[in-house]
């Protein structure tokens, strides 16, 4: 008999007579509670005890389970079809003590480009308040604003003429506040792989990394492979990833900068900086010059309240929409789904003659493996005279990314303008100030997938919508239990026992 834990639950693995193994898992923990049969083995595996479930697969359809003890295979063992150990790998190396790689050999996995090291870089905002604080803020009567992302109180750079009046740091490389330094030895290529985070409504929305004296190359945008191209300097907005190629080819006795700088919203603080620094270089040897000014935060020629979609401002019910719509539980959400589009005559450059908006929970209902296109349309705020970048993630899915456009769409646009040959593949998006962008994707994962702004303020009032697609094909699926247990359907639940 084992025990392990599966993702939060207890599971208990007896072995019983030759060639029997069974599994149960304990969903709910507490005296008296009972434990559910998980899958079960009667075949040669018992041979490899123990058998340890590991983790879920990440649509709860599979377990991966780790058999045997000094010789290990790791497999998948399929709860629907009760599959057992399909595409499973061996540890690599012989069996003892040692380390090992557990990796899978599906076609040609490996990268389509040479580069010799790599650095992960994940770009988010600096708070001096907490997110608890912000939320309280926002969803007061009438809203408040905590203000914007605050910086810490010196400058790597503060050592250069006229560049800021902060002080200059003085740090060891173990602060918080201390910069991620880049080490790289002379004439290599190196894979930057970007992330943003940043909260957009907080003037570091979007970040645009600029790399003194180098040029990056873009190789890979949301997990997409893209045709390579060359780049000065990137935007890159809430929920993006990119990967970019660098090669230290620069005067190797020197380090050079990074600075990063805001996009989108009049910023209030200094860039922020690291240093790229060339080995064998003391790391604190900082650049020779200033650090490479990024462009304007309102130059959108160069890159390429409450708020609301058609007027409808997106508020999420108390119970998930999964559940609901699986169960048939229409009480729980608006039925009346949001408009598709917006009065033809609506003045996108101008505050809205109407400043109020509906609250609403209603969905896009979407034919199963329909082609699905979007026109997202950016307009002015209730302020005169400002509209915003809003970075635009949908989940369960990617897009072709058709075009961009500034004005208003128009029906010549989408004859005219949009790329049918070669569109990129992303899952996030912008729509710049006064300017639309067109999308496209095949709503072929059938469930509930949410399509928001990824500016987590900006969700939070309102800024977003749910598309529901397919959910009739998932009857033979079980729905974990904390997706039920909130709202309507954990009533349901409590009396049905639906888990």
């Amino acid at each position: 008999m084992d025990l392990a834990i599966l993702g939060e639950h207890l599971c208990l693995t007896i072995y019983g007579e030759p060639g029997v193994v069974v599994v149960w898992i304990m969903r709910e923990y507490g005296l008296n509670r009972p434990w559910d049969l998980l899958f079960s083995l009667r075949d040669h595996w018992w041979s490899f005890r123990p058998i340890r479930p590991l983790a879920y697969s990440w649509d709860g359809r599979r377990v991966l389970v780790e058999v045997g003890n000094e010789t290990k295979i790791l497999g998948w063992y399929n709860l629907h079809t009760n599959e057992k150990f399909v595409n499973f790998v061996w540890f690599d190396g012989k069996k003892g003590a040692g380390t090992y790689s557990y990796h899978g050999h599906y076609g040609m996995q490996r990268s389509p480009f040479r580069y010799d090291g790599e650095f992960n870089l994940l770009l988010s905002d600096w708070w001096h308040k907490s997110v608890h604080e912000q939320e309280l803020g926002l969803s007061s009567v009438p809203s408040r604003w905590i203000g914007e992302p605050q910086q810490y109180n010196c400058s790597l750079a503060a050592s250069y003429i006229n560049y800021t009046s902060a002080a200059q740091c003085t740090l060891g490389g173990g602060e918080q506040c201390a910069p991620y330094v880049l080490h790289v030895l002379p004439n290599k290529t190196y894979r930057l792989r970007l992330a943003s985070t940043t909260n957009g409504f907080s003037f570091l929305s979007t970040e645009m990394p600029k790399m003194e004296g180098y040029k990056m190359v873009v190789v890979e945008a949301d997990g997409n492979y893209v045709q390579p191209f060359d780049v000065n300097d990137l935007d890159i907005y809430s929920g993006e990833s990119y990967s970019v190629l660098i090669t230290s080819d620069q005067e190797p006795r020197q380090n050079y900068w990074i600075a990063v700088g805001v996009r989108g919203r009049e910023p209030y603080t200094p860039q922020a900086l690291t240093v790229l620094n060339y080995l064998p270089n003391s790391a604190s040897k900082l650049p020779t010059s200033p650090p490479p000014a990024t462009p304007l935060w309102n130059d959108y020629n160069h890159s390429k309240t409450m708020w609301s979609i058609n007027n409808i401002s997106l508020a999420l019910p108390p119970t998930p929409y999964l559940g609901t719509i699986k169960y048939n539980v229409l009480s729980a959400f608006d039925q009346t789904g949001p408009p598709e589009s917006f009065p033809a005559d609506y003045d996108v450059m101008n505050p809205p003659l109407n400043p109020t908006t509906t609250v609403g929970s209603g969905v896009y209902v979407l034919g199963l493996n329909t082609t699905v296109d979007i026109i997202l349309q950016n307009a002015n705020t209730l302020s005169v005279n400002k509209s915003e970048i809003h970075p635009w993630h949908l989940y369960g899915h990617d897009f072709w990314v058709l075009g961009y456009g500034k004005g208003k769409f128009t029906a010549e646009d989408g004859d005219k303008r949009l790329n049918l040959e070669n569109p990129p593949l992303r899952n996030t998006a912008e729509i710049f100030p006064y300017a639309w962008s067109a999308l496209r994707f095949v709503a072929d994962n059938p469930g509930v997938w949410a399509f928001h702004c990824h500016i987590e303020p900006h969700l939070h009032m309102g800024i977003g919508v749910v598309f529901a697609e397919g959910v009739n094909a998932l009857w033979k699926v079980k729905i974990p239990s904390e997706a039920l247990a909130c709202g309507a359907t954990a009533k349901m639940v409590a009396i049905n026992d639906l888990y």
